[in-house]
């Protein structure tokens, strides 16, 4: 990767964080652990790879981006503020009566927002289902997972169809911080390697550091090169919480209250 694009995405990523936090204190509660680990993946989608228009979100030559895990939504509306689909005053009406920023991910409410997510699994099959129908043309289909969600059967349901149809231009990522809504991932449901489970499955499959711009970047590249013919995944061992210290050392982090002095107080750490 070219240096001058890595520390372009890094300074990014730090901006969507910053934003997010901002948004997390002015709202005093949020789904803020996991929209802090899937942020470099977000920064690289939304900064390198991913064809659109801000001007024309609806463009059918776009690339398509769905969260599954819905909660994450706060780390794409970031994104898309500061790539001008919306205005950035819409960020201080996150999650508040008559907002288009809702909790979880709305594709009626928010300019950018592919899909309506949240009822976890289903997000899979939607993304799959885009794939299909844009089987044959340019556009590629990029599905976030968290790791918590892949304990849905949905989950599988899909990867065996996305298999069986080659749904060469389906790419996925487990955002896998090992941490979900009530508890550690291990000790709830142990997903073991779930690499190993998706090539079982038929896919071409990778593990990287999912906070580390340049292997999201390098992984994205080597699944198109590598992939034809079948779909690929992309495990993230990321950090829940990543980028604000206190955060991250929180057991339960998954949503969290927060006070405005200690957003400031992230967003501090973050600017450093």
């Amino acid at each position: 990767m070219d240096q001058e694009l890595k520390k372009g995405l890094e300074q990014f990523a730090a901006k969507l964080r910053v934003t997010e936090m901002d948004m997390f204190g002015s709202l005093g509660f949020g789904h803020i652990g996991g929209t802090l680990s899937a942020t470099d993946l977000i920064a690289v989608l939304y900064g390198a790879v991913m064809n659109y228009d801000p001007a024309n979100p609806g463009w059918e030559g776009r690339d398509r981006f769905v969260s599954s895990k819905g909660h994450a939504g706060p780390g794409i509306y970031s994104a898309l503020a500061l790539k001008g689909f919306f205005p950035k005053e819409w960020l201080n009406t996150l999650n508040r009566g008559g907002t288009s920023l809702p909790s979880h991910c709305d594709k009626k409410k928010t300019p950018g927002i592919d899909m309506t997510t949240g009822s976890l699994g289903q997000g899979a099959s939607l993304a799959l289902g885009m794939a299909l129908a844009l089987k044959g043309r340019d556009n590629y289909v990029y599905l976030l997972l968290g790791d918590g969600e892949c304990n849905e059967g949905q989950v599988w349901e899909m990867a065996l169809s996305a298999a069986h149809h080659k749904a060469d231009h389906l790419i996925a990522f487990v955002d896998y911080n090992h941490r979900q809504l009530d508890g550690d991932t291990e000790d709830i449901l142990d997903m073991g390697d779930i690499k190993a489970k998706f090539e079982a499955f038929g896919w071409y499959a990778r593990e990287i550091d999912g906070n580390d711009v340049e292997q999201i970047y390098d992984a994205i590249e080597q699944a198109k090169e590598q992939a034809e013919g079948r779909p690929s995944m992309i495990v993230m061992q990321t950090v829940k919480g990543k980028g604000v210290k206190w955060i991250e050392e929180t057991k339960l982090n998954h949503h969290m209250t927060i006070t405005r002095e200690q957003a400031d107080r992230a967003i501090g750490e973050l600017g450093a």
